[in-house]
């Protein structure tokens, strides 16, 4: 007696990889599968939980408190480089209890399947975030799955979709960085998606919790677009995390930024459906959108990692070093076997490419060549377990 819809999801990455691998690892396992970053927090995260422990007898307003709201659009404007008041804090910002579950509410928002005869369309990349195509599928919506491959840079082209399919389009997902290829899209790319979400009357979803994990310049984000493109951020909402910018994920904490009359629809809809921020995380993570020093040092470890990864495999493996993110996209040939040889060869636990996709129209799995490998631990682990991998996969 279950939602018919649940049927149309394949199951979590995780969960196949755990079927895949099932023996023993063949040393000491190390797991950069899953991108849970392993650098500290700053510790005074841990001395504003314990001074805000009232809060944890209250239940939080949906809309969490008006300071939070504050630094995460007084964040927004010194990252983007927006003009002041460009963000309304009280009416254009929304704590979430992690960007996933906006990500996944998202699509319950804005697509209508009893709006005509065919199902609506969500546009996403291939390979994509798993939540993306999960949201689609229970919303009613009919998912699209763009390439984005290295034929085109790793990046979905939506503007040459046919015009029929992008007037049909509810939503269209980009992440930026893209996860898990770490391509990041230029102002160019990001003004066209946003033209082109306005023309055909759909919203653009760029999910953008990668974005402050960047190799040398900061990626663009899509309110420079909305900024250049003036119209305010009619058609578009942006999420943003602290689990890779501050690395603390278990705060589950994050926002969505939109439009006034979307994020006060948003907001409604979490009223019956989401989770409300406790008060001592926003405490914190208001804290944390204040403060860059930790966030910059967190980055130059990401940055070091990258210089073990290029040093180890060179050109080797399709190795190149990604502009944002801290994944490493490898083309092994067959990421399903290299991924089971990792495991009982040398106890490395990555990610086959494959569980990160669809097939196309030709049954081609655009992921299957390739691995993701998640570069979240000390430097030391990581050369060990980049040392393993090539030890492995790259012939002599």
């Amino acid at each position: 007696m279950t939602n018919p819809r649940l049927d149309l999801l394949t199951d979590y990455p995780f969960q196949r990889l755990a079927t895949l691998l099932q023996g023993p690892p063949g040393a000491d396992p190390i797991i950069m599968s899953i991108g849970e970053p392993q650098h500290q927090p700053p510790a005074w995260v841990s001395d504003i939980l314990t001074e805000q422990v009232a809060g944890w007898g209250k239940y939080p307003p949906m809309a969490g408190t008006q300071a939070f709201r504050a630094a995460a659009a007084a964040w927004l404007t010194r990252r983007f480089r927006l003009p002041d008041g460009a963000i309304d804090g009280d009416r254009q910002i929304l704590p979430l209890s992690g960007t996933r579950e906006g990500l996944f509410q998202i699509a319950h928002l804005v697509c209508d399947p009893a709006k005509s005869a065919k199902p609506p369309v969500v546009l996403l990349p291939n390979p994509f975030y798993q939540v993306y195509a999960g949201a689609a599928l229970l919303a009613g919506a009919e998912p699209v799955f763009v390439p984005a491959g290295p034929e085109n840079g790793f990046l979905p082209d939506f503007t040459a979709l046919p015009k029929a399919l992008l007037d049909r389009t509810a939503l269209a997902y980009l992440c930026n960085p893209a996860n898990p290829q770490g391509t990041v899209a230029d102002a160019a790319y990001l003004e066209a998606a946003v033209s082109l979400a306005r023309r055909h009357g759909f919203t653009l979803a760029v999910d953008e919790c990668y974005s402050e994990i960047y190799d040398g310049t900061e990626p663009a984000g899509a309110l420079q677009a909305c900024a250049k493109l003036g119209g305010g951020m009619e058609g578009v909402v942006i999420f943003h995390s602290l689990s890779k910018r501050s690395s603390a994920p278990g705060l589950r904490s994050g926002f969505v930024a939109g439009e006034a009359g979307l994020i006060k629809d948003f907001g409604r809809l979490r009223a019956y459906g989401g989770a409300a921020v406790p008060l001592p995380i926003l405490a914190a993570s208001t804290a944390l959108w204040q403060e860059e020093t930790h966030v910059e040092a967190n980055r130059s470890l990401y940055r070091a990692k990258l210089d073990v990864a290029e040093e180890i495999f060179g050109k080797r493996l399709g190795f190149y070093r990604p502009a944002g993110g801290f994944f490493l996209w490898l083309d092994v040939g067959d990421g399903e076997r290299a991924a089971s040889r990792l495991w009982t060869d040398a106890g490395v636990r990555v990610l086959p490419g494959a569980y990160l996709a669809r097939p196309d129209e030709g049954g081609r799995n655009p992921g299957a060549p390739f691995i993701r490998v998640a570069l979240v631990h000390d430097l030391e682990t990581t050369r060990r377990a980049l040392s393993r991998i090539a030890d492995v996969l790259v012939e002599a």
